[in-house]
């Protein structure tokens, strides 16, 4: 595939207006790689439209010219789907600056804003009126809502609130054709053919764009409380979880688990963090819960499930924090863990999901497949406990050498893999397909789904511009 023409470049260029449009190689940089460096590609030009009319006249160009496009969000996504090829031929369409509240409606409980808006900015607007968008991930600040609903994206709030998906009422999306789709409404039933927003939620922009979302929001929650939870094992946390969640039903509003060593990346690497123990323990679990009614009535049914499984011997020990600072600390060392991996070398990431009730057999034979290739490894599983989530990774060893280490994610990936669909799990839990994924996907994916997948594609893109290379 060729580079973009220079033609082409004023063409597109001139639908997008003053600031819309950037050529300098040093401004298109920051648009053509993700966070760890894995995929770097090459553009001529990054497209900044204004408005949902002005992306519908930039996909009506491309689809005439044949030209790819990119569009890219926060640029946070962790599987390459935000990143062009290497042929210069795509151009970059960030949304960036379509970032407004549309609208807050307090009483159907929903807010509408446009794709660019950053989750953070969400979450605030949200919070203005007393409240809650309940989307929450460690790249909030810069994330935004549109890559969000692209890749269906899951966080900490998944055990209560569900994924992107579901926080999802309607969207304006753009099609490749230039055509918008304008399904901006904030029916929580509506049972009228197809519910075609799904179709472009979780498609990493391989379907068209989405310019706007109608989100649900929730009632503020009076008070939230936060603790670790010490456990020996797996096993030991899944009956701390099954114990809180008849407890305190939809009042938990997570549960994260976390292993000893990488608290002991996080507090070795991340200033400012500290384990919540005095004593090390095997692993640990971070267990919220929320009230509507006050912050003791929170305190008192969290107090009540955690002493009633140290009683049991379920936990070995627990800590509760004791003021805003502390619950935001406790969620700090979360979500430092996987940057906390960096310093110790190249690490093997994976983002799985299996049925909750299995993640104790998987985790434990997970670690003797990786330590039957690399007897030195070291694991680092933690995640979402609660929606069966696991990131599980795996670091190299102490002192060995990173490339050599690299080089086993040949081995060690697919058998990581192997074991999540004999658990019937999942490869891709809440980072997407991307590049990383494709190969696999289509690899092991039922016949039958690649081809309705492929077909829907052909039907939505027939000239075959969108995200070229990602997902399918």
């Amino acid at each position: 595939m060729s580079e973009l023409a220079d033609t082409l470049i004023e063409q597109f260029a001139a639908l997008c207006g003053p600031g819309g449009a950037l050529v300098a190689d040093s401004d298109v940089a920051p648009y053509v790689h993700e966070p760890r460096g894995i995929w770097t590609g090459r553009s001529r030009l990054v497209l900044r439209p204004g408005d949902t009319q002005t992306v519908s006249k930039v996909l009506a160009l491309a689809n005439e010219t044949k030209t790819p496009v990119v569009p890219r969000g926060g640029g946070t996504g962790l599987v390459g789907g935000q990143v062009p090829d290497a042929s210069g031929a795509a151009i970059m369409l960030s949304l960036e600056r379509m970032n407004r509240v549309r609208e807050i409606d307090a009483s159907s409980d929903t807010i509408t804003v446009e794709a660019g808006a950053t989750l953070q900015a969400v979450r605030d607007a949200a919070a203005s009126i007393d409240r809650l968008f309940p989307l929450s991930l460690g790249s909030q600040g810069t994330c935004q809502i549109g890559g969000n609903l692209s890749t269906n994206a899951g966080g900490t709030g998944v055990l209560a609130y569900g994924n992107t998906r579901e926080l999802c009422l309607g969207l304006e999306v753009v099609l490749p054709t230039g055509e918008v789709l304008d399904d901006l409404r904030k029916l929580k039933k509506d049972n009228t053919g197809y519910d075609l927003k799904n179709l472009f939620i979780g498609a990493e922009g391989t379907l068209g764009v989405i310019t706007a979302a109608v989100m649900k929001l929730y009632a503020m929650p009076k008070g939230r409380e936060a603790a670790y939870a010490a456990v020996t094992s797996p096993s030991d946390a899944l009956a701390l979880f099954e114990r809180a969640s008849r407890a305190a039903g939809p009042q938990l509003t997570a549960f994260e688990l976390m292993p000893a060593i990488g608290v002991e990346f996080v507090t070795r690497h991340i200033p400012g963090t500290r384990a919540p123990f005095a004593a090390p323990y095997p692993w640990m679990a971070l267990v919220e819960i929320s009230s509507h009614r006050s912050a003791e009535d929170a305190r008192e049914t969290l107090e009540t499930v955690l002493g009633a499984a140290i009683e049991e011997g379920i936990a070995l020990d627990a800590v509760v924090s004791e003021s805003f600072a502390q619950r935001d600390a406790f969620w700090a060392l979360r979500e430092a863990m996987s940057d906390a991996q960096r310093p110790e070398g190249y690490s093997i990431k994976h983002d799985i999901s299996v049925p909750v009730a299995a993640i104790p057999d998987f985790m434990a034979q997970a670690q003797r497949a990786v330590l039957a290739i690399e007897p030195a490894a070291r694991i680092v599983a933690f995640g979402h406990m609660g929606d069966g989530n696991l990131h599980y990774n795996v670091s190299q060893p102490v002192g060995g050498d990173s490339n050599a280490f690299a080089a086993l994610k040949t081995q060690i990936t697919p058998a990581v893999h192997a074991l999540v669909r004999a658990f019937d799990g999942s490869i891709s839990a809440e980072h997407g397909i991307g590049q990383m994924k494709r190969a696999e996907l289509l690899d092991t994916a039922p016949r039958l789904a690649i081809d309705l997948m492929r077909r829907i594609k052909r039907a939505f893109d027939p000239a075959g511009i969108m995200n070229p290379g990602k997902v399918i």
